[in-house]
């Protein structure tokens, strides 16, 4: 008895018909050179179609890395554009308006994000994110924040998940509420600023206990760096007025 495999035959000439490109690009600024362009022009698609079509679609996420996935009917040369998100690490700096996060995050806070702007990012994030409910996923957020220095709400991320467990911020998360006033933003800007000049002045209260430490063992630069460590000075400024000495081959 002969199959009719026709069906077969047909679903596989669709699946042939279509040719896929994956790739990162910068929000808002595809161009046709590498990777996007290259990748594309075997496909015979419109480079610049697909270029503009990118760019719009990736205009609010200037400045990360975002996935791109480009479909390419190999026949009609029609395409559709797919947009991943951004790692949580960066749509959280998008939203605290910082280049990167604290390089002591444990003493050094950079930012405070009102609970608003998590419930903004576990929606933007949420097919990927784990948590069975938003609140959940904006507990995932919080938790990024931790390793980033960055306190939501005013307060450090231990803190912040006693009170979004206690409910204290169940209504907004039931909203989904995401948007800022005028006022918070400024609020927001006002703090970081704050937390900057905290930064800066204990960074050179560090570097003023360091310099009188060298002093001590101006010629003994281990004993100085381990008084540095025990003084609680951060071993990036220890680094950088007692830079360990290189054994031969290198090796420190």
């Amino acid at each position: 008895m002969e199959e009719d495999l026709s069906d077969a035959n047909d679903k596989i000439k669709i699946i042939m018909a279509k040719q896929t490109v994956e790739t990162l690009i910068e929000g808002g600024k595809a161009t046709a050179a590498p990777p996007l362009g290259p990748a594309l022009g075997p496909t015979g698609v419109n480079i610049g179609q697909v270029v503009t079509e990118i760019n719009k679609k990736t205009a609010d996420l200037k400045g990360m890395q975002v996935p791109v996935k480009v479909t390419i009917d190999s026949d009609t040369k029609e395409f559709s554009i797919e947009i991943g998100t951004p790692p949580a690490a960066a749509l959280i700096k998008k939203e605290a308006g910082i280049q990167k996060g604290s390089g002591n995050p444990l003493t050094d806070k950079v930012a405070d994000l009102k609970i608003e702007q998590l419930i903004k990012i576990a929606k933007t994030k949420e097919d990927s994110l784990l948590g069975s409910d938003l609140k959940a996923k904006v507990k995932e957020i919080v938790g990024t924040c931790q390793s980033m220095g960055i306190l939501v709400e005013g307060m450090p991320i231990s803190e912040a998940i006693k009170e979004i467990n206690a409910g204290r911020f169940d209504e907004k998360i039931l909203s989904g509420k995401t948007e800022l006033s005028e006022e918070e933003k400024k609020e927001l800007e006002e703090e970081k600023k704050r937390l900057k000049e905290d930064i800066e002045k204990r960074r050179a209260e560090f570097e003023a206990k360091g310099k009188d430490i060298l002093k001590k063992y101006e010629k003994e630069p281990k004993k100085a760096r381990k008084e540095m460590a025990e003084a609680g000075i951060p071993m990036q400024i220890i680094d950088e007025l007692a830079p360990e000495e290189k054994k031969e081959g290198g090796k420190k």
